[in-house]
């Protein structure tokens, strides 16, 4: 099942994405599935046709992973 995450790119903007693995320790590259901007646009230095892209981890900021619909469904607001 993939994770979907937003990467954080040393001089670029945040990247929407899917990885299949969380990457380990001795990773040098993470790959990204779909990747898009936080708003759902496709990137411009990348070309129409992109699925895939690898990026070296020595590039990566920090990586934030996000909820799925199922555990954002599980907790919601409850008022008293």
């Amino acid at each position: 099942m993939p994770i979907s995450v937003l990467l954080h790119i040393s001089g670029e903007e945040a990247v929407v994405g899917e990885i299949e693995d969380l990457p380990g320790p001795n990773d040098t590259n993470i790959i990204i599935n779909n990747p898009r901007r936080r708003d759902d646009k496709e990137l411009s230095y990348l070309a129409e046709t992109v699925v895939s892209v690898i990026w070296p981890m020595h590039r990566v900021n920090f990586i934030e992973v996000l909820p799925t619909r199922e555990e954002e469904e599980l907790i919601g607001f409850v008022r008293e």
